[in-house]
């Protein structure tokens, strides 16, 4: 390979990685508003939010599902950029997992045993099973078309990040309206929907990320 062909290459993929940058932190900010948009003209933010917010375990729930959603879009920005190491955003997830189970712990030992189910099954199981992957869409959306503009080697692992990072970003809105607030609940409920948006992104990526 000659020197001004290596050159042009290079200079090609610099301007290949300046796009995919502009293009996922603008599609994914559309997607982020239009799923925040959504909650507010459907279900809206908890009504005691003001006083919530101030308890121990919101702060916790909010906290938790934002760190999610950064780490899993961190990971997602990754992927899209070919070459690029996975391995620091991959076990950047293992500390929201972390920091769940030690709150799955610190409720266990607080709230008697005979009351653990019912934190579990909390009372709006089926919105949060609902609105998880449906506040998920836009973001997913985003996602997927910011990451078909760069060059992801595995589509369908490629997808199933997308679908994740749109779980945790949908989750980290959703916990906004969320009156059930034990980790318990959080574990389950949040789990299952950030699952099937993770499933969707694995589906979806398959046939859309193909290069």
């Amino acid at each position: 390979m000659k020197t001004d062909d290596l050159i042009n290459l290079l200079t090609n993929d610099s301007q290949v990685r300046v796009r995919f940058d502009r293009v996922f932190v603008s599609a994914l900010t559309i997607g982020i508003v239009l799923s925040a948009i959504l909650l507010l003209v459907t279900i809206g933010i908890r009504k005691n939010m003001a006083d919530a917010i101030e308890t121990p375990r919101v702060i916790f729930k909010l906290c938790l599902t934002l760190l999610l959603a950064i780490t899993t879009t961190r990971l997602a920005f990754r992927i899209g950029k070919p070459g690029l190491s996975l391995r620091s955003a991959t076990l950047m997830l293992l500390l929201p997992f972390v920091i769940l189970i030690g709150g799955i712990v610190m409720e266990l030992l607080i709230v008697p045993q005979n009351a653990w189910a019912t934190s579990m099954k909390g009372r709006f199981s089926m919105f949060c099973l609902f609105f998880v992957p449906v506040l998920s869409i836009a973001p997913l959306t985003a996602i997927l078309y910011s990451v078909r503009q760069g060059a992801p080697e595995n589509p369908g692992m490629a997808g199933a990040v997308a679908g994740l990072a749109a779980g945790g970003i949908a989750a980290a809105i959703y916990a906004w309206h969320c009156p059930d607030d034990s980790p318990l609940f959080l574990a389950t409920w949040y789990s299952i929907g950030i699952l099937l948006a993770t499933a969707a992104g694995f589906v979806l990526g398959r046939r859309i990320l193909r290069w």
